[in-house]
């Protein structure tokens, strides 16, 4: 199991932002990939159908207790907040929403803060609500890498720019530069 991480958050327009990152990913990613998508509570999640047909990584839908495995993206099921453990295995939890959301960036990012540290790449895109602010905020402060998509061209700008606000020191980048620098991120 890898020392590093990738874990993204997103809302409002995540499905396109993320149709621009996910399937750039390259095959031979020595590091799992975390995404939380805020999604219907009560519907079937299509994400990971849609995900798999795009992308050169496997795509599943996170379980509880399942161990973390390098080269796997894993998205956070409906109403359940996704979680990492410190042993590096997943966890699932019904607690309350966090900033109206279940599954909740901020949990995401929070634990695996604590996992990983330094290790972790974190990255929040577009969204309507501040969930992700602290979590980032906490990636940064762990000594990880804390990304936001540029306010000026998300879909949504109000997440992005609330964590940008809670982490001043995250990196501003596009989705292509987002893109990019993931790719040279995982050649290192």
């Amino acid at each position: 199991m890898s020392e590093r991480a990738i874990i993204i958050g997103t809302s409002a327009g995540g499905v396109q932002a993320l149709s621009r990152i996910l399937p750039r990913l390259p095959e031979a990613l020595s590091m799992p990939v975390l995404v939380v998508v805020h999604v219907p509570p009560r519907k079937p999640n299509a994400l990971v159908e849609l995900f798999a047909k795009k992308c050169p990584l496997p795509v599943k839908e996170a379980e509880d207790k399942e161990p973390l495995a390098n080269g796997i993206i894993y998205l956070a099921p409906p109403n359940y907040h996704l979680l990492v453990e410190t042993e590096n295995s997943l966890a699932l939890s019904s607690d309350e929403a966090i900033n109206h959301s279940r599954p909740a960036i901020d949990a995401l990012f929070e634990t695996a803060a604590d996992a990983f540290g330094p290790g972790l790449t974190g990255i929040v895109l577009t969204g309507a609500n501040h969930d992700g602010a602290a979590g980032l905020k906490a990636v940064g402060l762990a000594g990880g890498t804390a990304i936001v998509e540029d306010p000026a061209s998300a879909e949504v700008p109000i997440m992005p720019a609330a964590a940008l606000a809670a982490c001043p020191t995250a990196e501003v980048m596009t989705l292509d530069q987002i893109s990019n620098f993931l790719k040279e991120t995982a050649a290192q």
